[in-house]
């Protein structure tokens, strides 16, 4: 009989407790996912029940295996809604559109699921075999980030926590600032970084903007735990990826970006631009990759426009100065990520266009060795 109990004790602690660290009886592998990340300055406009996210996800070609959505003012920046971190109703409105976009039953055929179909806790279920479930979002003012992943994944993702940090008005307040998410996937951690740093093209903005930026690697914690190698700093995750309206501009003047933007002089231009500086030769953002730009600027323009804001009015008079600029942007940190698509979505809402990526992403998995296996089955046999 305590031959019987210790076997299945063996059998428990190897097979069902993902938890426990890699040891001499396991192995692990690396698998390849594909990450979808993207983010998007709403201007503070409530979507539209209609609103169609299929473009800006991207759900006409394969689907990927996570999709991460940060949002930028989410509700209007004022005196009121600053002082109120959360308003789910918007944030439910947003999820409620993410979620239909995803599960339309006519694409969730294109990509095999990966891994397996068992589930670990209730799932709430609110469509017929629903593809992607969210696994965790979070608002904090105008900032909201939401994660979702496909079904067959949420048994081995673990350890989800968030950090928000407001470096905004008084140097504290949520109008301005970050909110993060960790989890593990596998035996490999993730954190995002979703991010709405200090606006402004004057003299001065940019060391505000990297101020914030600094504030949010230094002030950012989540709960840590030596047991499970849970980092609780941002750079001590395996992968890393920051996304919002850096809000970072280009150091030139107004009449000759706009002329270069006309023409579509996107080297020219980023060589001036002032995030890339800060990935050149800055201490900001030392060690973070941005994959090239070869899209127009994502900021200013005018509402449900092609044009950018600043152009003459009707009446040829001139309205106030917007210079396009790069605003919104992904980059990312560490190893394990290869980015195969940098572009922007078209969609009209507001001043801002969405921008995405697609990465491929290393992730650890951790798989029981055939030695092991016959171990237990040698046990088994002799019962």
């Amino acid at each position: 009989m305590w031959l019987t109990l210790a076997a299945n004790k063996i059998l428990e602690d190897r097979v069902n407790d993902q938890d426990s660290p890699a040891d001499s009886e396991t192995s692990v592998e690396i698998q390849n996912f594909t990450l979808f990340v993207s983010s998007w300055n709403v201007g503070g406009i409530t979507p539209p029940v209609d609103l169609n996210m299929e473009d800006l996800l991207h759900t006409q070609s394969n689907l990927a295996d996570i999709y991460v959505l940060g949002f930028q003012e989410i509700v209007p920046l004022n005196a009121g809604n600053i002082i109120v971190t959360e308003n789910s109703s918007i944030s439910m409105q947003w999820n409620s559109l993410i979620r239909a976009a995803l599960n339309k039953t006519d694409i969730g055929h294109q990509k095999a699921e990966v891994g397996e179909s068992q589930k670990v806790y209730p799932l709430k279920r609110e469509n017929n075999s629903p593809h992607f479930e969210c696994i965790i979002s979070k608002q904090m003012v105008g900032i909201f980030i939401t994660i979702w992943a496909r079904i067959p994944l949420l048994p081995y993702i673990r350890h989800t926590s968030v950090s928000s940090v407001g470096c905004g008005i008084f140097g504290c307040l949520g109008n301005k600032g970050s909110v993060s998410i960790r989890f593990c996937l596998h035996e490999t951690s993730f954190c995002f970084v979703c991010c709405h740093l200090a606006s402004g093209g004057k003299e001065g903005d940019k060391r505000e903007r990297n101020s914030n930026a600094s504030q949010i690697q230094s002030r950012t914690r989540f709960p840590s735990d030596p047991f499970h190698r849970l980092p609780s700093k941002i750079l001590r995750h395996d992968r890393v990826i920051w996304l919002g309206d850096l809000n970072y501009r280009i150091y030139l003047p107004e009449p000759t970006t706009r002329s270069l933007v006309n023409d579509r002089q996107w080297s020219t231009l980023l060589q001036n631009d002032q995030l890339k500086a800060e990935l050149r030769e800055g201490c900001t953002f030392e060690g973070w990759n941005e994959e090239e730009i070869e899209f127009p600027p994502t900021y200013k323009y005018n509402l449900d426009s092609d044009d950018y804001y600043g152009c003459n009015d009707q009446n040829g008079k001139r309205a106030k100065s917007r210079t396009p600029a790069w605003c919104d942007r992904i980059i990312w940190f560490g190893k394990g990520l290869k980015q195969r698509q940098y572009n922007r979505s078209e969609c009209k809402l507001s001043d801002h266009r969405p921008v995405r990526a697609i990465f491929t992403v290393e992730v650890k998995v951790q798989c029981q060795s055939t030695e092991a296996s016959e171990n237990f089955a040698k046990i088994f046999h002799n019962l």
